[in-house]
């Protein structure tokens, strides 16, 4: 999952950005997937909409708030980044006609709760266990805040506070406050391994694709009204305004057991690099973001910091077996690159960032929630995210695994293992505890900037 960055872009870093041919609408665009934001810190807000006169007086004033992906790319550092996206029940709490509403895909006029069981979200990640409201029909909005720093985003909460005052009939079902953990060189999640180092290049932005990643995937993968890695688009939500420029974005809410974490390392550990290297085999990288396939005996953190190495390996010819990555590690499950069939039309964006204070190195597991809520956004719920999470994070078979699940996004329950191959007699570790819990989940439509002032404006 992706956590905030203290620096631009290495493209935005150098000023504006140039548009290729047949480039794609960045004025009308909301910034969220198409560039990062130099965000050190954030806020989710989640609102319902009690009349749907004074959400649509929210929406409209809230519309011109919105950051675009050309006001990113112009390469004005700004202190603040906005981004406006509605659930199903949203739009129609707005008032959007019955043929409308019918126009969008069936996954996400039913929502993420209800598609539980296809997302393998059972046990304890089930909705029935979710916090703030997530899993309500009440969940008509998201207002996503990125901010340079902490004092940007309280005033930025204030005045957004004071803003709703005026809007009888919005409120606010729940909010998270989220912050980069230090330091601030590199992005970072609480178990502490290195983030943001697999991203898709979005065809038409201008950003060259990393080494590794391979080509730049079209624009319709991710962004509604553009050819996808199949041809010209069609079918999307109706008025066609509605399929121009949006995307749809599945947020979760994953909460990390660092304590149990830890205890798992000194169980299966002897030694600290023991430890580390249980750590790595569970991700697919060390710590510092080095992948096991380039460097499978030690950490090699100058490799990790290098981008034009780091990223640059595949699976089917370097380590087809899993002596360095281990089959079922998370990033070789949820990234299968070149030993899996269409994934260009796989590939998904992601956003998001750290909640809760970090847990101290020599410290016990304090009872503190912590942990991850991310976004990832696509052009298509079903082919992208739903597959990732039914097929790659929690099917026991993948792989031919026989009785595994992504050991990290996967729902673990304490009857699935994780096999660490090694001649010459491979390792399984069973009944792998659960590291993570979903808190929550969500479906939204992010819609474009004329799409948002259109859904302002309705009667």
């Amino acid at each position: 999952m992706a956590i905030y960055s203290p620096s631009l872009p290495k493209s935005l870093g150098r000023g504006l950005l140039k548009a290729e041919p047949g480039s794609l609408e960045f004025e009308d665009i909301q910034h969220f997937l198409i560039h990062r934001s130099p965000a050190l810190a954030a806020r989710y807000e989640f609102l319902t909409f009690r009349e749907p006169a004074a959400g649509r007086a929210w929406l409209g004033a809230m519309t011109e708030k919105v950051t675009t992906a050309a006001a990113v790319r112009s390469g004005q550092l700004d202190t603040r980044w906005v981004t406006v996206a509605l659930s199903w029940n949203g739009m129609r709490g707005l008032g959007l006609d019955d043929h409308s509403l019918a126009s969008f895909p069936e996954e996400f006029r039913q929502g993420m709760a209800t598609r539980a069981e296809v997302l393998g979200l059972t046990g304890r990640n089930h909705p029935e266990h979710w916090k703030s409201g997530l899993a309500s029909a009440d969940l008509h909005a998201i207002v996503i805040l990125f901010a340079r720093d902490v004092p940007e985003r309280e005033r930025c909460r204030v005045e957004h506070e004071k803003f709703l005052l005026q809007c009888q009939g919005v409120e606010v079902l729940s909010s998270l406050d989220l912050e980069a953990i230090p330091p601030f060189d590199y992005a970072h999640e609480h178990f502490g391994y290195r983030d943001r180092l697999s991203q898709p290049a979005i065809e038409g932005t201008g950003e060259e694709p990393m080494p590794g990643s391979g080509p730049a995937i079209k624009a319709g993968e991710f962004v509604l009204g553009y050819p996808d890695e199949e041809g010209p688009s069609a079918g999307g939500p109706k008025p066609e305004m509605l399929s121009r420029n949006g995307s749809y974005i599945a947020y979760l809410m994953m909460e990390e057991h660092v304590g149990a974490f830890r205890d798992f390392l000194r169980q299966h550990g002897e030694t600290h690099d023991e430890q580390e290297l249980v750590a790595a085999k569970l991700i697919g990288r060390w710590r510092s973001g080095a992948p096991l396939v380039l460097t499978p005996e030690k950490d090699d953190p100058e490799l990790a910091g290098d981008y034009q190495r780091t990223n640059d390996f595949d699976y089917g010819k370097m380590d087809p077996h899993g002596y360095g990555c281990p089959l079922g590690a998370h990033i070789r499950r949820m990234n299968p690159r070149d030993t899996a069939a269409n994934m260009n039309r796989r590939k998904m964006i992601r956003r998001g960032g750290t909640y809760g204070a970090p847990l101290p190195e020599d410290a016990p597991e304090d009872g503190r929630e912590r942990g991850i809520a991310a976004f990832v956004g696509c052009a298509s719920l079903v082919r992208q995210f739903e597959f990732a999470m039914n097929v790659w994070a929690n099917d026991p078979s993948f792989h031919e695994l026989g009785n595994e699940r992504d050991p990290i996004v996967g729902t673990q329950d304490g009857s699935f293992d994780m096999t660490i191959p090694k001649r010459p007699i491979r390792n399984k570790i069973k009944r792998l505890p659960a590291f993570t819990t979903i808190r929550g989940g969500a479906y939204f439509f992010l819609p474009g900037i004329k799409a948002l002032r259109y859904l302002a404006s309705l009667t």
